[in-house]
């Protein structure tokens, strides 16, 4: 496994992130035995919200049976859009940060993500409230999912014209599959940095040194070996509407049957390749991917030895 340091985070994150997304786990089953296997892989960061059902009551579960919450590196997020209302206010942060603390069995949460953005909500009491529970410890670095460069811009403005602490990660898409479409909504709707027409956001991100947290580095599962790039129909049929509209487009499924070649001839898997293109963008990324077998995420695992050519991640991306 390979491990970064964040500003903002006094533990190290395995590049690789698990996404506590499995059936089970937004249950809240106890799944001890699964997040062991996680753990032994060397992944020791675990990517939860307050929104996926149950899933940091889960998690919660197994820091304290183990013991191990101080090796843990927690991400949780709040302030999702529920029944068409906008939750992006200081009252609903409040509420969602002190839900996850019960949930999760914790009194500090490592990584904090404003799971959607409002834009007509003003940036400054969200950083003012963040910036109180950071300085409280109780959370160390914090950021916005789904939040586009420009609100995070406007966000650290603010932090640095009162002596406050900044926005100092993220957690938009970013994937070879590209997000074409909006697959869930809400508030200011879902962002994606992938495509030409994100370049700019891209560069923003190196410029600045803020990690992306890449959410569906897979696709949804379109780069996960489930489907074959002749089988668009049946990828459809497997991800539901809203996730079909986003990622089921022609040019995704040419981009996986370049994988699919490219896979073969380095006798490597389809997810394998897809992550090895992702870590190998300029962005510092950091890929979210959930499985609910640990044999999965060991395949995932292996993409951090798989080396691609500048010319091969061009190819896999159409660009040649």
């Amino acid at each position: 496994m390979q491990y970064q340091k964040i500003r903002g985070c006094n533990k190290p994150l395995s590049r690789i992130i698990y996404g506590c997304t499995t059936e089970a786990m937004m249950k809240g089953e106890n799944v001890n035995d699964l997040l062991d296997e996680i753990y032994t892989l060397g992944i020791n960061t675990f990517d939860t919200a307050e929104n996926y059902g149950l899933s940091e009551v889960s998690l919660g579960i197994w820091m304290k049976e183990r013991g191990n919450r101080d090796d843990i590196v927690v991400i949780t997020k709040g302030c999702h859009p529920y029944d068409g209302v906008d939750r992006m206010t200081p009252e609903y942060l409040r509420e969602d940060i002190e839900k996850s603390f019960q949930r999760l069995k914790t009194d500090y949460i490592d990584i904090y993500l404003l799971h959607r953005d409002v834009l007509e909500v003003p940036v400054g009491p969200i950083v003012e409230i963040l910036n109180e529970y950071h300085k409280a410890g109780k959370i160390g670095a914090f950021g916005g999912s789904n939040w586009k460069p420009d609100r995070i811009q406007e966000a650290n403005d603010y932090a640095q014209q009162h002596g406050l602490v900044p926005f100092t990660v993220s957690s938009p898409n970013y994937s070879l599959c590209r997000q074409l479409n909006d697959p869930w909504g809400g508030s200011a709707g879902c962002v994606t940095i992938t495509g030409d027409e994100n370049q700019e956001a891209r560069q923003w991100y190196i410029n600045n040194d803020i990690p992306v947290f890449a959410y569906s580095s897979l696709g949804r599962g379109v780069f996960t070996g489930k489907v074959r790039s002749d089988e668009i129909e049946k990828a459809k049929e497997m991800m539901g509407p809203g996730a079909a509209n986003a990622y089921c487009h022609p040019e995704n499924f040419e981009r996986l049957a370049r994988t699919e070649q490219l896979a073969f001839e380095k006798n490597a898997t389809v997810s394998q390749v897809a992550l090895a293109w992702l870590l190998k963008q300029q962005v510092k990324t950091f890929p979210i991917v959930s499985a609910s077998t640990a044999g999965r995420i060991a395949d995932n695992v292996k993409a951090l030895e798989l080396k691609l050519t500048d010319e091969e991640v061009k190819w896999l991306n159409l660009e040649c």
